[in-house]
């Protein structure tokens, strides 16, 4: 509203509002737009005094409450410490606030990378900040504010935990900015903060400031998905019409293998728009620049391969030109010799055109110059995993999802609203965009119906995923005591939310506690008592359920001792799947403290490892063929010639039937049954009529009863979890009789990692002893490394010390693992992976990058560039840690320092900043 246009009483009104906030009004002249009403709202609150959550859609611009914080502290002479959840949004903050402030204001701290880190504003990740609380960092002095960009994050169920950790342990004098995204409980949790860090301020604001407009693309057609705007849940009619017509003729994939007898159905061959059609369609409808979400990372690469080779150009020649002039600045220190194994010249030719992916499988170098582009909109479409959607300032004018299901690292599971509302939050972007664009592309299963519940919901509830570990307890015991220590976890808002739920619980067990007594009337038999009657059956089902499980782990047993007797040379039956019929073993596959996993090639030419799970009865030796000492199964003229020397064995596939042992010979079992026939309710006309209600009598007892447990085990769980780890640690020698602190204890206290108590227990046994930095760095690797799916990735290791020292730190989990059974630990330390321990051997040792991912793609373990750079760099904060326990003039502290500088070169060492 221009001066000329207002009335006195206006002008008065916002003049008495400068005079009572003069930093709000001063941080206004700074920027270059007018706050919106929440704005406003949470910055008057913070120059009030008041800790804020701020709770907006993706793209609102909640950030700025955040810059205002800093604006805060620099103007008092204090400090503000900016966290986010990852290093890309880490990186990026670092950027906006040094562009504005000046580089001598602004620090960045990411573990990795460290820049300024006295400066009165430092950005960093939050689990920095959380190792500074628990150090006691002279760094903590001045701080004012702490900004916590995405708070919502705290949800994630491996990270969110540190959220937590921060609320709870900043000094009661410095203001907390929380931002998150739209959240359904945003006042629980702003309770719970007022309950924790005092006086605290809840602004939400649910409205969009660009409105979002829902599609579905359905064959070759771009189709509204509501008639009217996207708050009347009316699904467009023509859609219906449209994909109810395509429905019929179109089964998906899954539920036709089902009908199909686990074959690929017949009436599949629908086949959605092309993606390079798809986005013509787009450009010409001006609907570009769009994110298309994938949920694969080797999908994005491939859809960026497709769209490329069908021709697909979106830059004009200008455009190309200055696309160059940025790849050239950003990836001008990756070393000649990486390039090619990079794909760099595939990537530089698609972006170029206007093409890219983004994915957490990319070079840093190489997502940070999408990244770039993008926002200057010289790449008009990325093709991106979910992990774009989290906290990165990339908005698109459209967001297409190609599916409506993602993998979660376990199983394929169908997106929630919440994840709906984050991934298309990316569409319309503020100050440039009028409206922006969600779009669906259909496909057989997908239910127009579900896509306007998941686009009209908006439910994203946060729940916390807090609980302790044993770095957390050792440190939290020795800064407060046990006792205080307890009451720091009670204080969590994973127990605010545990609490809460009881109120529920309890008045179900109530209603069901009167149910039962109904039920009960209504199976009572004038025979006898039914009850009793009702629980002889039901041990007569449990124990037939028992035995046909134990014959399935017996047949289990007896096929992975039959692979262990498998040699070279072996030819075998595989009995089902789509590798079945006869096979040849190259190699048996012998594992010290695992399963035989045997390497096979079959007759069509297959060749992979087999395991346990594929042999429903134990292995039979068929017969025998003399093989090479050395067998390259990587080569497709060696398999072709094995799969020929198979076939002409003349040897056949077995067949018959085995014998299997009958639950009628089970004396308990036939026991059971006598009782049950000898019982007077056996002879009663309305037996059955009574075992019905007995059924629902059981089940709503079994449900009863474990609402009861449940009621019990949810008060004070947290603090109960701490103490049964306390015990633990009490028993391996960190924590002493009275929970103080021993030597031991010292050094778990600065080993921030998730298998924390396995590296302190390691170098408390001394199983890394007499390691080369090489080796080293290839077990420790086992200590970080998670492979993101079950895969054939080989996990042979370096034999010699290496061997030997990982089959030490396996047997060391073991009896963590045992005594965590035996403490009733929820919460248990992950196995060691050894699926990168070839690869950080080889780096460590100077091998080329090529020479190392090809070696790694050949054992099965296909790592893209920014995997192996990422996994490298939690390798080397590991050491860093290992380096500093231990201190460098031990022999283990000496191996891990040179271990990390022989790791940190090549792409490894590129600056992320």
């Amino acid at each position: 509203m221009s001066g000329a246009s207002r009335s006195p009483a206006q002008a008065y009104a916002d003049s008495r509002r400068r005079s009572a906030r003069p930093k709000l009004t001063d941080f206004g002249s700074v920027i270059s737009f007018e706050l919106d009403p929440f704005q406003r709202e949470s910055c008057e609150a913070l120059e009030d005094g008041h800790g804020v959550l701020v709770c907006a859609p993706t793209g609102a611009g909640k950030t700025v409450v955040g810059e205002f914080a800093v604006h805060l502290a620099l103007s008092e002479g204090r400090k503000c410490f900016y966290t986010t959840p990852i290093k890309a949004l880490s990186n990026q903050k670092f950027a906006d606030l040094t562009a504005r402030y000046g580089a001598e204001s602004v620090g960045l701290l990411t573990g990795d990378t460290s820049v300024n880190g006295n400066a009165p504003v430092v950005v960093m990740t939050t689990e920095v900040l959380r190792n500074m609380l628990y150090a006691g960092s002279s760094t903590l002095n001045g701080l004012a504010y702490v900004v916590m960009d995405e708070v919502h994050y705290l949800a994630d169920r491996f990270r969110g935990p540190v959220w937590e950790e921060v609320i709870l342990h900043l000094p009661e004098h410095v203001q907390l900015v929380s931002l998150s995204a739209t959240v359904s409980n945003a006042e629980e949790f702003g309770e719970w903060l007022v309950e924790v860090r005092g006086d605290t301020t809840v602004v939400v604001d649910e409205h969009r400031p660009v409105p979002l407009w829902q599609h579905m693309i359905v064959g070759n057609k771009m189709l509204d998905l509501f008639e009217g705007d996207e708050t009347h849940a009316r699904i467009n009619s023509q859609v219906l019409r449209q994909t109810e017509e395509l429905a019929r003729y179109h089964v998906p994939w899954s539920r036709g293998r089902k009908q199909n007898g686990g074959r690929p159905p017949r009436n599949t061959g629908f086949k959605p728009p092309s993606r390079t059609d798809m986005i013509q369609r787009l450009d010409q409808a001006s609907l570009l620049p769009a994110i298309v979400f994938v949920f694969s990372r080797a999908g994005c690469d491939a859809a960026v391969a497709q769209t490329a080779r069908a021709g697909l150009r979106l830059n004009t020649p200008e455009e190309a030109d200055e696309v160059r002039l940025v790849i050239d600045e950003k990836t001008r220190d990756l070393p000649e010799a990486d390039l090619t194994v990079l794909g760099y010249w595939e990537w530089r030719e698609a972006l170029e055109r206007g093409i890219a992916s983004h994915h957490a499988g990319l070079l840093p170098a190489f997502k940070e110059t999408v990244e770039e582009l993008f926002v200057r909109g010289l790449v008009k479409v990325v093709f991106a995993t979910e992990t774009l959607a989290l906290g990165i300032n990339m908005p698109a004018r459209t967001v297409v999802l190609e599916k409506l299901v993602k993998y979660n690292g376990e199983a394929h599971v169908d997106l929630t609203p919440g994840e709906y509302t984050q991934l298309t939050g990316r569409a319309g972007r503020r100050g440039i965009d009028v409206e922006g664009h969600a779009v669906v592309v259909w496909q057989p299963g997908i239910d127009p119906k579900q896509v306007g519940g998941l686009a009209s919901t908006r439910t994203y509830p946060l729940r916390s995923s807090f609980r302790p570990g044993y770095n957390m307890a050792v440190n939290l015991v020795n800064q407060l005591g046990a006792s205080a220590a307890r009451e720091i976890l009670e204080q969590s808002f994973a127990q605010f939310q545990a609490d809460r739920s009881v109120v529920g619980l309890s008045r179900r067990i109530d209603r069901n506690r009167e149910a039962l007594s109904g039920y009960a009337e209504s199976m009572s038999c004038h025979l006898g008592d039914f009850t009793e009657y009702a629980n002889l059956r039901r041990r007569v089902g449990d124990r037939e359920k028992t035995l046909a499980k134990q014959n399935t782990n017996a047949r289990r047993i007896e096929a992975a001792k039959s692979l262990e007797r498998l040699r070279k040379g072996d030819v075998i039956a595989v009995p089902s799947g789509r590798r079945s019929g006869l096979a040849i073993v190259i190699d048996p596959g012998l594992e010290p403290l695992g399963e035989a996993r045997p390497l096979v090639l079959t007759e069509d030419r297959w060749a992979g490892r087999l395991s346990a799970a594929d042999f429903p009865a134990p292995v039979e030796v068929l017969g025998h063929v003399r093989l090479p000492r050395v067998v390259d199964v990587r080569s497709p003229k060696s398999r072709r010639d094995l799969a020929s020397t198979l076939r002409n064995t003349g040897i056949q596939l077995p067949s018959g039937k085995r014998r299997r042992t009958s639950p009628d010979d089970d004396a308990e079992l036939a026991t059971l049954r006598r009782a049950l026939r000898a019982h007077p309710c056996h002879g009663c006309e309305q037996r059955e009529d009574h075992a019905r209600w007995g059924e629902r009598y059981h089940r709503l007892l079994s449900e009863t009863e474990q609402l009861e447990r449940k009621v019990s085990a949810t008060t004070h769980s947290l603090a109960r979890q701490f103490d049964r780890i306390r015990a633990l640690l009490r028993q391996r020698g960190y924590l002493s009789g009275d929970d103080a602190i021993t030597e031991h204890g010292k050094r778990l206290t600065r080993l921030y990692s998730e298998s924390d108590l396995l590296a302190a227990e390691c170098l408390r046994h001394g199983v890394w002893k007499g390691l080369g930095p090489a080796e080293l760095a290839a077990v420790v690797s086992s200590l970080v490394y998670e492979a993101r799916r079950d895969g054939m990735v080989d996990q042979t290791l370096p034999q010699g010390q290496v061997s030997d020292a990982m089959t030490a730190t396996i047997r060391l989990w073991a009896e963590i693992e045992d005594d965590e059974r035996g403490h009733k630990l929820e919460r248990t330390t992950r196995q060691p992976d050894a699926g990168f321990a070839w690869p950080v051997y080889r780096w460590a040792r100077g091998e080329s990058l090529e020479k190392v991912l090809s070696a790694a793609e050949a054992n099965g373990n296909e790592l893209g560039a920014g995997d192996f750079v990422r996994w490298c760099r939690q390798v080397i904060d590991l050491l860093d840690q290992i380096r500093d326990v231990v201190g460098g003039k031990d022999p283990v502290g000496a191996a891990a320092a040179k271990a990390v500088d022989a790791l940190r070169r090549g792409v490894v060492a590129m600056a992320t900043v």
